[in-house]
């Protein structure tokens, strides 16, 4: 378990208790001090109604503040950022994975995997702890714990945030 996984378990029960649901956690380690990135979201239950708004993450930075100087989990200077999901939404567990199926994300691999190290596809299922991605319209298996980092890729045209093309016409 790396310091980010070790953070987020730390913290989840905290989150939860505020109606939260702590996605993961960036530990982002530097000279100068770490940067500590939480991610929090409503519970998919309660995504239709509501957003993750600023409030929730003061509280939470609040809340988590706290315990993080009791427990101490981190030595050193660091400054703890949290956030909402936003677009491009990180995803930090294959139940994250599964629960966006059909739409396309950009994944970082720890270790190259058929000459690759990253790609970018649809995910197409979620099996235990292996997730099937369409790359170019083949299927490009990986296992969880191989990957580094995976963030949705936003469809701009569907949110109709797309650049005009010169010459079209709407």
């Amino acid at each position: 378990m790396d310091k980010a996984q070790e953070i987020s378990a730390l913290l989840a029960p905290t989150v939860a208790s505020m109606g939260l649901e702590l996605l993961g956690a960036e530990y982002l380690p530097s000279p100068g001090g770490a940067v500590l990135r939480l991610y929090i979201d409503v519970p998919q239950a309660e995504a239709a109604e509501r957003n993750v708004g600023i409030e929730d993450c003061e509280a939470v930075s609040r809340e988590v503040s706290g315990q993080l100087d009791v427990e101490d989990p981190i030595s050193g200077n660091y400054t703890l950022e949290v956030s909402s999901p936003g677009i491009d939404r990180p995803l930090f567990a294959p139940a994250q994975f599964a629960r966006f199926v059909g739409e396309s994300a950009k994944v970082g691999l720890k270790l190259p995997q058929d000459g690759r190290r990253r790609l970018q596809g649809r995910i197409d299922k979620v099996d235990g702890e292996a997730i099937t991605f369409d790359v170019d319209g083949q299927p490009f298996e990986v296992a969880f714990d191989n990957i580094d980092k995976a963030r949705l890729v936003p469809d701009w045209e569907a949110l109709g945030m797309a650049p005009k093309k010169p010459g079209k016409k709407k």
